[in-house]
């Protein structure tokens, strides 16, 4: 499994991290915003993407470890399938 960190507004990722939140401070440190941010983990064997994270908790937008609004869910996927010959 493959850990990143998705900018959904800025379209960039980072990825092959201990954990998501390293992931995450990667893109800070490049200009992105917290709240712009959404884990994701690809899994090379299958192919498979699935969106679960402990950063995706968000008491205000998602209350669980995974994305629930499909729109958000779609643009993290939209960026990982622009970025990663997948």
């Amino acid at each position: 499994m493959i850990k990143m960190a998705v900018d959904i507004e800025r379209r960039v990722l980072s990825l092959d991290c201990e954990f998501h939140i390293d992931c995450t401070e990667r893109l800070m440190a490049d200009g992105s915003k917290f709240s712009d941010i959404w884990g994701a983990n690809f899994y090379p064997k299958d192919g498979k993407i699935d969106f679960i994270a402990l950063i995706n908790i968000r008491p205000e937008k998602n209350r669980t470890m995974e994305i629930s609004d499909a729109e958000t869910k779609r643009a993290v996927e939209d960026v990982i399938n622009k970025l990663l010959p997948i």
